[in-house]
């Protein structure tokens, strides 16, 4: 029988995801070959945001909190991370601003880097 992987899990994942779209160019800075992975995963972090669409992981997260058996018991991942991912009053302006932030600082981030490898 297929096992499906926590919600606990996942949203972990998830967190760990956003902070990946967030601040990756950071690492993009030290390790250049990750430029390939975090440039897609950053438009699509915005791409979710100004589209106001649901991602997977959201939709996951949801099929496993539905199929749970005797709910969800709070822990440290309900109570700390799940209101950074889903904030309470989160507006579309808000989304939009989101995605705003997310690719004026990776535009920065990448404009640094060519700069620097311009000039070197």
């Amino acid at each position: 029988m297929l096992k499906l992987p926590s919600t606990d899990l996942i949203v972990l994942l998830h967190f760990l995801f956003i902070l990946f779209v967030i601040f990756g160019g950071f690492l993009v800075w030290k390790w250049k070959k990750l430029l390939w992975l975090h440039l897609p995963a950053a438009l699509w972090g915005a791409l979710i945001e100004f589209g106001g669409w649901i991602c997977p992981l959201t939709r996951l997260e949801n099929i496993l909190r539905s199929n749970a058996r005797g709910g969800y018991s709070t822990g440290f991942i309900e109570h700390y991370l799940l209101p950074i991912i889903y904030p309470g009053g989160l507006t579309r302006e808000i989304q939009i601003g989101l995605g705003v932030i997310v690719l004026l600082l990776n535009m920065f981030i990448y404009g640094v880097l060519y700069m620097k490898r311009r000039a070197s």
